[in-house]
């Protein structure tokens, strides 16, 4: 018996750090789902805890939200949602922090259609703009904003293609269905540069910082890896990922 304790002990010892892993489901905006992913997959493997990522429209998350859905922490495309999440009832008021800043581009899947002042969309040279819907997503008040203040918002009118998200006007993009768009930077960028196409980095001046909140949601409260989670995202590691894709803090 002495001996199969002995044998024991290195697979306890193996088992050891997992014993309090735990598991959280996380809503993430569709702007962030990319370096989310990568950031996930070092916070997995550093605390042993599992994220199940969900992604999509900050307005609906919020719907979802208040409607039950099990999310326990959100990452919002802008702050206002979290805050009003914690206006309800739903989340914890000294958990909210912004955990990056967003940036937005116009962006062509094609080369040479984009030059460096966002000049193409005082031409008639397309049909189709693809920008988020702005009643559910904070990249497309956004993109209405800088429209706006860049005198073109009514002439853009009748060529606007909305995306319930900012991952669907980044496919309409993509795919061609449009020949250019408002997307997140960090759908186009990385490490520096333009990935493919050509586009242009809209000055930020041009519309509302895009400060994009994170927050523990109430389901969230004694799960640790919730915690963990939100703890991980003000890492260095997490932030040298946000920045690698043009976010900024």
């Amino acid at each position: 018996m002495k001996n199969l304790t002995l044998l024991a002990m290195p697979l306890l010892m193996t088992l050891a750090p997992n014993v309090h892993a735990a598991e959280v489901q996380l809503a993430v905006a569709a702007n962030f789902a990319v370096p989310m992913q990568k950031i996930v997959a070092a916070f997995e493997q550093s605390t042993g805890h599992k994220v199940l990522l969900s992604s999509g429209a900050t307005g609906k998350f919020y719907a979802q939200i208040s409607q039950g859905a099990p999310f326990e922490v959100l990452l919002a495309a802008d702050d206002e949602t979290p805050r009003r999440l914690v206006q309800d009832g739903q989340a914890v008021a000294a958990s909210q922090f912004t955990y990056a800043q967003g940036r937005l581009a116009l962006w062509s899947a094609k080369q040479g259609v984009v030059d460096n002042a966002g000049a193409v969309l005082k031409t008639a040279s397309f049909k189709h703009l693809a920008i988020a819907n702005p009643k559910v997503a904070p990249y497309g008040v956004a993109a209405t904003e800088a429209m706006i203040a860049m005198g073109v918002y009514s002439s853009m009118l009748p060529k606007l293609v909305q995306g319930e998200s900012i991952a669907q006007a980044y496919q309409f993009v993509s795919t061609g269905n449009a020949e250019l768009g408002f997307v997140a930077l960090s759908q186009v960028y990385e490490h520096g540069r333009m990935r493919s196409g050509s586009g242009w980095v809209v000055p930020a001046q041009l519309h509302t910082p895009i400060k994009q909140d994170a927050v523990l949601l109430v389901r969230g409260r004694d799960n640790p890896a919730a915690s963990a989670l939100l703890g991980y995202l003000k890492t260095d590691a997490a932030r040298a990922v946000m920045a690698s894709y043009g976010y900024v803090h």
